[in-house]
């Protein structure tokens, strides 16, 4: 293995970009130098981790899958009794005006944002929170680096699990992300990227920043979805699978069978489908992008194409 092949990288790797120096941030319908974007130290975002975000790719000016990333931030917002303060049309627009005003059209990541808001004490209870929300909305020129196209990240399955839904249902996508800092943590003393998290009965579920599929012998597995991240481009690839007789399941699987996938990959917003090369040092297939991982990210491409009018 080469000095190149033992480089830290990450599944949001992405070529620097000078004009990410200079962008425009979006803080409460202010749009301002990042070196002016702030938010209080008494947030409730920054003190508790009490917010929800959404990750999301503009392409061709135009948001993909708009419509699933915001039926995700809604219901998690109402499951915790967050008021966003707008409706759709009033994300839309915010994300309109802060794309405009970066002259952003397209290869653009952007997270959104959303907290209870400034608190008027330093402490838990959400009533505290009496001003209103918060929305911050960030995005920058952003397109993964061409390698990780071909080459696959390493992972190591860790101690951090991904809890009950009855303790912080991983559905959530909240900024309260410590036990997916710590799982990341684990992973690189033991060598890896990232890390492959269990759930609470030792079945392998996801990563600390992904959704995880293996493949074996022609059929797409992964997790059952009872505790894994809500995310949309999981769905998307389940449904792909669906609409092009490729056999995909759902299912509690361990590691003594991802250990022996013909091939494995992540699915995110960001890096649609990232080719996994070894878990815990056991190389995974051919150790870079399989022929299932090529053909889905093809058939993600033509969907991503026919939603927005560009392939990503």
């Amino acid at each position: 293995m080469t000095d190149a092949d033992n480089k830290k990288q990450t599944t949001h790797d992405s070529d620097e970009d000078e004009r990410n120096a200079n962008i425009k941030i979006y803080v409460d319908g202010d749009i301002v130098h990042r070196d002016e974007a702030k938010v209080s130290v008494y947030d409730s975002g920054f003190m508790l981790g009490d917010g929800m975000w959404e990750g999301m790719r503009l392409y061709n000016n135009r948001w993909a899958f708009f419509e699933e990333h915001m039926d995700r931030l809604f219901d998690s917002c109402k499951a915790v009794d967050l008021d966003i303060g707008m409706d759709r049309d009033g994300i839309a627009d915010a994300l309109r005006r802060t794309a405009e005003a970066n002259g952003m059209t397209t290869d653009v990541h952007c997270r959104l944002m959303v907290t209870r808001g400034v608190k008027v004490k330093p402490f838990q209870h959400p009533s505290l929170s009496r001003s209103g929300s918060t929305v911050v909305i960030i995005m920058e020129h952003s397109k993964p680096v061409d390698r990780m196209k071909t080459r696959g990240i390493r992972l190591a399955s860790v101690p951090q699990v991904r809890g009950l839904p009855h303790s912080q249902d991983a559905k959530f996508n909240s900024h309260s992300k410590l036990n997916c800092v710590i799982a990341c943590l684990q992973a690189e003393a033991a060598g890896a990227d990232e890390a492959l998290m269990l759930d609470p009965n030792g079945f392998v579920n996801t990563t600390n920043a992904c959704n995880f599929f293996i493949v074996r012998k022609g059929e797409v597995w992964t997790s059952s979805g009872d505790y894994c991240m809500n995310g949309v481009t999981r769905q998307k690839v389940i449904d792909l699978c669906r609409d092009n007789a490729i056999p995909v399941f759902e299912k509690n699987y361990s590691l003594y069978e991802a250990y022996s996938a013909d091939e494995a990959f992540l699915t995110g917003t960001f890096g649609a489908q990232t080719p996994v090369s070894e878990i815990d040092g056991k190389q995974i297939g051919t150790g870079s992008a399989g022929p299932m991982t090529v053909r889905l990210r093809g058939l993600y491409k033509t969907l991503v194409e026919q939603h927005t009018g560009q392939v990503s």
